[in-house]
């Protein structure tokens, strides 16, 4: 009876979740309900998925008690509004009917045309419009009018009684009691933007839009049978139930090739067994058996066309775009996807588990990730949509909520407050002082019941669905900003309902890598393999560098916590760097797992192993479990699981495992498959204690093992052409630090970097030989069109000649000029900056003047003889910090009024642990970490007046007395202290010291 039920998905409006509206409705007896969010489909799947599979278990707990079965009957459709007015409301008879629903939408959605305000011609499709006094006219088989009780006494001698079998009961749900009313009424003035108290009531719903029990809703139409009798026969004949699936089936597509999913098999084997030949060479049995084992589970689970698409992605990329990619993620498990060129870690090599990424026991559907530069991913996209039939691919969406202080501020936009005081209740330190204010307790309410709901959709990172079946039998498509069909779910809905990814990603790391090959065959004529890992691993320059932890610019390897861990590791091989990139993370860290590894690296003869089978299986990680391919190895070789069910045991200890009975069956399994190998149960229990407590934040060790891959890659390119690797990274917008640190580094490499110059300069950083000049698109405040100008019409008419050809050719405007003058990269004129001002002026006056660059004849300006202008150094250096936002020429330490550096410096720390010294620092950057008191501490990277890198730790007790005031140099006073012979400072006193200001300033 219940035809127009809106969930939260039904965005800054509905107020219930899908759980909620199915608890209450079972609570009140509901046998029917129809879910149509407005202007969405989000939820439709899940609600059918929860309401069938709930009514399923309660049948069978029914059933043993012996009570009447209980039933819950979903269908599903779309409230169509346009302008927040409600047009009507489309019910789905069946499948067909859903599809009709999404693809109307979506059709709307994507070409941004607004909604009709009569439905169109569906065929599977019921159409209810909300009554009016004026409704009159004839009304199409698919067509009804939904009534309100409280509508009724409008129906005396009303032209739709003519119409009697077109009526039927509308009772909207939206809120669940006077409570959630209230939310209702937040949300409306969030979504609209307004105070609460100016919220129309027409764009409210009704205050009795709640869930009533179905016999009184009876009671409200029992004058009205034939209004009764319409709407049952109007839910009779609708049919969702074919969306439930008790075993997922999967929706990608099913074949790759034209030919069907037979021939996929043969094609698939045909490509692997060309790979293997190219990674293996052809008498590798342990490598084809290997192969073997993958092909037939890939066979069997049907994941032949996912593998072919997959490398059709990655040819294209390769073959006719000549891109560079990374997989990575558990994809890299797989000898498949190394024989396809889909990744190039050696699964062999590293002894990394197929059955982490795919096994005959793994209902989840797995996915590759696949990295491609940050400016390069969109042309792989644009291929992937292209090549799909439309309706049959589109990307991931996710659903952002609303949270914790994003919360406070849009209910105290709402209420009307003073911004000053909607900033001091998100002020966490002011808690306390707070909850005494009787308007902060109203927001903390209204906040509590707010968080967490969905607020608004959007893209996912890379994730892209290509289907079967058409996408639109399961959501409507929306079209975000980059221009792409995006599903109006995410990724956890995806996988329910049976759909696996391509997450086609991005990352400034390979930019990195592709620019600097490409500066390298153009600035020094050598071509570079950048594939030849085998090589760089053993390279003993490459791994001089990682022991000494200075690895800056270098993909993932570059930041301080990074550096430190390298550097307390003496790394200095490939596998340390896989186990690096592992225990860097929170979790492991935090455990206190990557102080044990690091002992344990050091001095292996010490470490006591629980048993033969622990020291055999973890003696590469020195019985510290660092990856989650450890969890699946302890779980097969010390308790005799199989792999799968070791890999559903891994799964399920990450809190990605639903059913917790199946979950205990598992663990009882662990523990009798164990003893059965003979180890007491003592032990048994240690090592399940280890295993629970590592897997909830254990990392893959092929994801790992990918980065390590790119992290040599960047190495090498660093280590053998470090000018061409450091204009790279400035050229694809860095890395983990500010710009300055890589152009510092830039310098570093003797490379002489130059101010930007109008004659020399390009869009971005470029370098011949050892000269490079920073580009325009560096300078802050130059608008786009002429950064783009300035190089484009000098390639084509030459140099520029004078100050008054540069303005003719470009027709720069007065402010822009005058920008690029402060910055010298007008210098090639041999004028001063204060002298091309003037001229400037003199060109253009206080207002633009119309240029005509096809002038007749070239009429000279007069010139006028000017006094000597002062030009400074330090006026200079205080020009770049503004438009660059860093000086070039004019070092952070030279700005300072002392001339004292310090009696330390970086280089010399070993030889000073447990001193206290002083030390001056230029601040590079700051990380805020939350300690067990939940009390905040600092930790900072500093360069000395050498340019060598140190780092300091800020406990709570000294930071908020000295705390970090942004860039520029600090007096650190403090004790040396060193962490397997890394050191580092631990802050007693901290400040930040005066400059020169600037003299400018002063004029």
């Amino acid at each position: 009876m219940f035809l127009n039920v809106h969930s939260s998905y039904s965005l800054k409006y509905g107020t219930m979740n899908i759980a909620s509206i199915i608890a209450q409705a079972r609570a009140l007896n509901i046998h029917q309900l129809v879910l149509t969010d407005i202007n969405n489909s989000t939820g439709a799947i899940e609600f059918i998925r929860e309401c069938i599979k709930q009514s399923i278990f309660k049948e069978a707990d029914d059933v043993q008690e012996g009570n009447i079965p209980y039933n819950l009957k979903p269908v599903a459709g779309i409230e169509f509004r346009r302008d927040n007015q409600l047009l009507y409301f489309g019910i789905a008879s069946n499948k067909e009917g859903m599809r009709e629903l999404n693809e109307f939408l979506s059709y709307h959605n994507i070409h941004n045309v607004p909604l009709p305000y009569s439905a169109p011609e569906f065929k599977n499709v019921f159409v209810v419009y909300p009554f009016t006094k004026d409704f009159n006219r004839k009304l199409a088989s698919n067509e009804f009018v939904g009534i309100r009780n409280t509508q009724l006494n409008h129906l005396y001698k009303h032209s739709l009684l003519q119409q009697k079998h077109k009526l039927v009961v509308w009772h909207p749900v939206t809120v669940s009691d006077k409570i959630t009313y209230r939310l209702h009424e937040y949300l409306r003035a969030i979504d609209l933007n307004t105070l609460l108290t100016k919220v129309p009531d027409d764009f409210k719903c009704s205050k009795n839009e709640f869930l009533i029990p179905e016999n009184e809703l009876k009671i409200c139409f029992k004058d009205y049978s034939f209004i009764l009798e319409n709407t049952q026969k109007l839910i009779d004949n609708c049919d969702l139930s074919v969306y439930f699936e008790p075993v997922i089936q999967s929706k990608n597509r099913f074949a790759y090739t034209k030919e069907g999913a037979e021939f996929d098999k043969v094609l698939l084997r045909r490509i692997a067994y060309k790979g293997l030949a190219y990674r293996y060479g052809k008498d590798n049995t342990i490598a084809l058996a290997r192969l073997e084992k993958e092909l037939r589970i890939i066979e069997f689970k049907k994941y032949c066309a996912y593998f072919l698409i997959t490398f059709d992605i990655v040819r294209y990329a390769m073959g006719r775009c000549k891109f560079y990619h990374v997989g990575r993620g558990s994809g890299a498990n797989s000898i498949v996807a190394y024989c396809l060129r889909i990744t190039d870690v050696d699964p062999i090599d590293l002894d990394l588990y197929f059955e982490r990424f795919l096994h005959e026991k793994r209902t989840s559907p797995p996915d590759f990730d696949i990295d491609f530069s940050w400016d390069e991913r969109e042309t792989i996209q644009k291929y992937i949509f292209k090549k799909y039939p439309y309706w049959h691919v589109a990307f991931l969406g996710t659903m952002s909520t609303f949270k914790d202080r994003a919360i406070i501020r849009e209910i105290g936009k709402v209420l009307g407050l003073a911004k000053d005081e909607i900033d001091s209740f998100s002020d966490q330190t002011k808690e306390w002082q707070n909850l005494q204010n009787p308007t902060y307790k109203k927001i903390k309410n209204v906040h509590n019941r707010m968080r967490e709901m969905p607020n608004q959709r959007s893209i996912h990172a890379g994730g892209i669905l290509i289907s079967e079946e058409p996408i639109t039998y399961y959501t409507a498509l929306d079209l975000p900003p980059k221009g792409f069909p995006t599903v109006q779910w995410d990724m956890y809905e995806a996988e329910l309902i049976g759909y696996e990814k391509f997450d086609i990603l991005s990352q400034r790391g390979i930019g990195h890598i592709r620019e600097a090959v490409q500066l390298i065959a153009k600035n020094k004529g050598d071509i570079v393999d950048i594939h030849d890992f085998k090589t760089f691993k053993k390279d003993p320059k490459l791994n001089g560098i990682l022991k000494e932890g200075q690895p800056i610019g270098c993909f993932y390897i570059e930041s301080p916590a990074m550096r430190q861990l390298l550097k307390k590791l003496k790394c200095e091989n490939y596998l340390t760097l896989v186990a690096a990139s592992s225990i860097i993370r929170p979790g492991v860290a935090s455990s206190g797992m990557m102080k044990a590894f690091i002992e344990r690296y050091h001095e292996p003869d010490k470490v006591v192993y629980l048993c033969e089978e622990m020291k055999e299986q973890l003696k590469e990680t020195y019985g510290v479990m660092v990856y989650q391919e450890d969890v699946i190895k302890v779980c097969h070789y010390f308790a005799g699981l199989d792999l799968a069910d070791s890999d559903v045991l891994r799964k399920a200890m990450s809190g990605k495992y639903r059913s917790k009975l199946a979950f205990d069956e598992l663990v009882n399994k662990f523990f009798v498959s164990a003893r059965a190998q003979g180890h007491s149960h003592e032990l048994v229990t240690e090592v399940w204690r280890q295993i629970s407590s590592f897997a909830g934040y254990s990392f893959s060790k092929a994801h790992s093992a990918s980065f390590a891959v790119e992290s040599y890659q960047s190495l090498y390119l660093k280590t053998y052409y470090p000018k061409e690797f450091m204009v790279a990274v400035l050229n694809n917008y860095g890395g983990f630090y500010s710009r300055w640190v890589y152009v510092h580094e830039l310098q570093k490499t003797g490379a002489k970097v130059h101010l930007p110059c109008v004659n020399n300069s390009d869009v971005v950083v470029n370098i011949k030989g050892d000269e490079a000049y920073l580009g325009f698109i560096g300078i802050q405040g130059l608008e786009s069109k002429f950064i783009e100008i300035i190089p484009a019409e000098r390639e084509i008419n030459g140099n520029y000649l004078d100050l008054e050809q540069f303005v003719k050719r470009t027709q720069i405007t007065l402010e822009q000029a005058i920008l690029l003058i402060r910055l010298g990269a007008l210098r090639f004129t041999g004028k001063d900056k204060k002298m091309l001002l003037w001229d400037i002026y003199t060109y253009l006056g206080h207002k633009q003047k119309k240029l005509n660059h096809a002038e007749l004849f070239n009429i000279e300006h007069k010139s006028y003889s000017l006094p000597h202008l002062e030009n400074s150094q330090i006026e200079d250096a205080y020009n770049e910090l503004e438009l660059l936002g860093y000086p070039l020429n004019f070092n952070m330490f030279d700005f300072l009024k002392t001339s004292y550096r310090g009696n330390v410096m970086a280089a010399d720390l070993n030889n000073h642990v447990g001193e206290t010294v002083k030390m001056v620092g230029n601040y590079v950057c700051e990380k805020t970490v939350h300690t067990i008191k939940n009390t905040k501490m600092w930790f900072g990277t500093f360069l000395d007046a050498n340019g060598d890198f140190f780092d300091t730790t800020h406990f709570p007790n000294t930071t908020p007395m000295y705390p970090f005031k942004g860039k520029g140099c600090y007096l650190i006073l403090g004790k040396v202290v060193e962490d397997f012979s890394f050191p580092s400072i631990e802050v007693l006193k901290f400040a930040k010291l005066d400059i020169h200001l600037n003299p400018v300033a002063f004029d």
